[in-house]
């Protein structure tokens, strides 16, 4: 197996013959069964004959047996609708994936569609495959028996182009894999010093370099405001919070350098303005864009693309309760000087990621064409504004100026990995000014964010003026382009979906390919 296959949840093998006799299975994808290709003739004549008998199969995923192997036949239903999207393509791969495993198959060889409405029903399709082969980092270490559910994925190609493409997706598998293994994993299993260590073994021996900070000291001096969510957890050694950076150099002179922040808030009780009712729970979830941000450094790690430079940092942080934690009304001043009055300690994922931010702002000015950006599992307003499916993106004056967040749309489309654009307004600023001559900005309001007009959107202008980053908009002499991604919905909502890797697709697609 290759060097980062253990990275990977199973082995992933292009391969040209359809009946090719390693797999035991043969999963295929189609939009109809008229569609199949004329070399899968045998195959046609046999879904023809179980239509005759039974209708369903032109809908779901379900065996037959033919030449001589089981065969898996997954209808798409139809593609050609206003709101049908390359996701049908994904849904119907994972649903054959899913069946073959089920069926007790442990190499299923995927054949998608020879043509359909969108260019990159492929790519979507190979990944859609691969979601449904992953196993929880939990229970690959408790069962290793269990570790896997399906041991290779065998990719049929009809062209060199679709051949070339799949060592891209294999590696934003990988980036996917990893990012669940840290945003599904439980409270103490990747609570900040574990996550930080699991970053450290996935990335010894790679062109990664990685720095982690935890001396309490250093926090409280440099990152004030992550300090202040800490700072109940910090005399709790195995809660204790680290901020982890990532860097990575391709080769050549970089065209463009990315400065990635993921919210890592390990646990999240709310802290004094405790969740109750139940809604702490699925709160562990907290950290995937921590997360997606170390993923993202995987497919790098993987690809290892050329004239690219890109900075993470992971704000690893549990939001704990007790006589030490931080409370309303205190004052903080940011790394960037601003005096930040605390509303509602439940929003502690900004008070987190704003002193990373920061950082990234003062790095930025010494790059080649910077972009920054937040990840995170921010408000539960982004998931009723756009629904649990759909990240939401908003860049700021800069990188409106030129589509930062339409052109990422536009890649996630393709791919099968949404999002819905936001904007950012005056009233967002307006929202977080100071209340009082005491303070710069205020953090937030007293009500969730489900329940404040603009909820998934004023976040972004605090982090901005927390950070100090609103000095550098389209009126200064030397603006930075700051996009932010809230994943409260995509990255998979607890306990009904699993960690989806969401936005690592889109990222991959938009700044990665075609760049090894």
């Amino acid at each position: 197996m290759a060097e980062n296959d253990r990275y990977l949840p199973c082995q992933v093998t292009p391969v040209s013959n359809p009946f090719d006799k390693w797999f035991d299975c043969i999963a295929i994808v189609a939009i109809s069964i008229d569609a199949l290709d004329d070399s899968l003739g045998q195959i046609k004549e046999a879904l023809n004959a179980q239509a005759k008998i039974d209708a369903a199969i032109c809908s779901g995923a379900h065996v037959i047996g033919c030449t001589n192997t089981a065969v898996i036949y997954s209808a798409t239903g139809p593609v050609n609708r206003d709101y049908d999207d390359v996701r049908r393509i994904a849904d119907a791969a994972k649903a054959a994936i899913t069946r073959a495993y089920k069926a007790g198959r442990k190499r299923p060889l995927l054949i998608l569609p020879k043509e359909s409405p969108f260019p990159h029903s492929f790519e979507a399709g190979v990944l859609g495959a691969l979601s449904a082969a992953y196993v929880p980092l939990e229970i690959r270490e408790a069962r290793p028996a269990q570790a896997r559910l399906i041991d290779e994925l065998g990719v049929f190609f009809r062209n060199k182009q679709e051949e070339s493409i799949i060592p891209f997706l294999a590696a934003i598998e990988s980036g996917r894999l990893v990012s669940r293994d840290i945003g599904g994993s439980d409270p103490e299993r990747m609570a900040p010093p574990n996550a930080a260590a699991y970053v450290q073994e996935v990335f010894k021996d790679t062109p990664i370099k990685v720095d982690v900070i935890s001396n309490v000291e250093t926090i409280e001096k440099d990152y004030p405001l992550f300090a202040a969510v800490n700072r109940c957890s910090k005399t709790v050694s195995r809660h204790n919070g680290r901020i982890v950076y990532l860097e990575y150099v391709g080769e050549g002179t970089p065209e463009e350098t990315l400065l990635l922040v993921g919210k890592g808030v390990t646990m999240d009780t709310g802290g004094a303005d405790l969740k109750v009712n139940g809604v702490m729970r699925g709160m562990h979830r907290d950290k995937c864009g921590a997360a997606t941000v170390a993923g993202f450094f995987q497919i790098l790690s993987r690809l290892r693309p050329k004239n690219i430079k890109v900075i993470g940092g992971m704000a690893l942080v549990r939001n704990s309760i007790g006589t030490d934690c931080y409370v309303c009304d205190e004052i903080i001043t940011s790394r960037a000087g601003v005096r930040v009055r605390v509303v509602n300690t439940d929003a502690e994922g900004r008070m987190a990621m704003s002193d990373v931010l920061c950082r990234m702002k003062e790095l930025a000015q010494k790059e080649v064409n910077p972009h920054v950006m937040t990840i995170a599992t921010l408000t539960g307003h982004a998931v009723i504004a756009v629904g649990g499916s759909y990240s939401c993106v908003l860049d700021n004056g800069p990188a409106r100026k030129v589509h930062s967040a339409r052109r990422l749309q536009q890649a996630g489309d393709e791919i099968g990995d949404l999002l819905e654009l936001s904007t950012l307004r005056r009233e967002d600023y307006d929202f977080v000014g100071p209340e009082t001559v005491y303070e710069d900005v205020r953090q937030c309001n007293e009500l969730p964010s489900s329940r404040t007009p603009r909820g998934h959107q004023f976040p972004a202008a605090f982090m901005i003026r927390a950070s100090g980053l609103d000095k550098f908009g389209i009126d200064a002499e030397n603006p930075i382009r700051y996009t932010h991604l809230d994943i409260a919905g995509s990255s998979g909502l607890y306990p009904h979906v699993n960690p989806t890797g969401a936005p690592l697709p889109s990222l991959a697609q938009r700044y990665l390919r075609d760049k090894s």
